[in-house]
């Protein structure tokens, strides 16, 4: 009582941005997690009543660049020498680690190196929002998703109690995605992994724990060692439909290697016949091109759920991994 009576004092005599706990889906939050979490209703208040409500925030979230933005746009933030140059030099000072991670998990380097590089530019953007305020703004002031970022505010707060961590501390995206992956509380709580052994799952500083949660979440959806990932394609004089668009593409396959070259679908590839296989489109500088995706490029939507995502962390992981294999090792 004594905590959250200071906080009612400090709002009291100054402008307070706090989430209103009078709010009834705030109310209905903090019962929930009295009765269903075992947390303290006057403790939970005051850290709820220190959460900062961020239009900036709102904002962000109702324009995402892969809702926003073309393939060949996209791609251009992505996909450019720095940033080469700099998952290059990432993978050099950083070999080891992941060459271990690799040979343990069987996901190669360049896959994590390709989301690192996409999601945080190798940790050099990780967010300055605080998580509390992000994940408190959008489970009780977006409607359209509260659903969701109230269950990550719930994995959150077990998270940080979990961790003996601060709520008010940790800093992340605007939507509430966390430290070098960019992992959001419930990613958090089920795949990060203490790699290297010394009783912290530290996705803030420590580059092992990064590598080694990250391929934890790959392999725990499902990544093949040694499968491909996608594959250049064009439409023969066999195919017979409408040509696929942007707007068509799915996330989850539809078809199988067999069954697209049936269709028409020209690429090559090394996979069996009966491999899941998907025909995707992008919008690229001269046009529509189009390309196959395999259950590992299906994989990395998991981390993000957009084709585009995908197709740059696939690209930018093979373009570091040739500039590195030319020049480093």
């Amino acid at each position: 009582m004594r905590i959250l009576l200071t906080l009612f004092l400090v709002c009291l005599y100054s402008t307070c941005p706090g989430v209103d706990l009078d709010q009834p889906e705030v109310q209905s939050f903090i019962d929930e997690m009295v009765n269903k979490h075992d947390f303290d209703r006057d403790q939970l208040s005051a850290v709820l009543l220190g959460a900062e409500k961020k239009q900036a925030i709102l904002d962000a979230i109702s324009k995402p660049a892969e809702k926003s933005l073309n393939w060949a746009d996209y791609r251009k933030i992505f996909i450019t020498p720095e940033r080469i140059q700099a998952g290059v030099d990432f993978w050099r000072d950083n070999a080891t680690t992941l060459t271990k991670v690799a040979d343990d998990s069987g996901v190669p380097p360049e896959m994590l190196v390709g989301i690192i590089g996409v999601e945080t530019y190798f940790g050099r953007i990780t967010g300055n929002y605080r998580v509390l305020d992000a994940l408190s703004t959008l489970a009780f002031y977006y409607p359209k998703r509260s659903k969701f970022f109230r269950k990550e505010l719930t994995e959150y707060l077990i998270l940080a109690r979990e961790e003996d961590m601060p709520a008010e501390e940790a800093t992340g995206s605007y939507a509430g995605a966390m430290g070098r992956p960019q992992f959001m509380p419930s990613s958090f709580r089920a795949y990060a992994v203490d790699s290297t052994g010394d009783g912290k799952r530290d996705i803030w500083n420590n580059w092992t724990d990064v590598a080694g949660s990250i391929a934890n979440y790959f392999t725990r959806h499902g990544w093949t060692h040694g499968g491909e990932v996608v594959a250049d394609a064009s439409l023969g004089s066999a195919w017979k439909c409408e040509p696929p668009t942007p707007a068509s593409n799915s996330l989850t396959p539809q078809d199988t290697v067999a069954s697209l070259s049936a269709k028409g679908v020209l690429f090559a590839t090394d996979m069996p016949n009966d491999s899941d296989a998907q025909l995707l489109a992008l919008e690229g500088e001269d046009g529509d091109e189009f390309w196959v995706g395999f259950d590992n490029f299906f994989v990395i939507t998991r981390y993000n759920r957009s084709v585009m995502y995908a197709m740059a962390v696939h690209q930018l992981g093979q373009e570091i991994a040739r500039e590195y294999r030319a020049h480093v090792g």
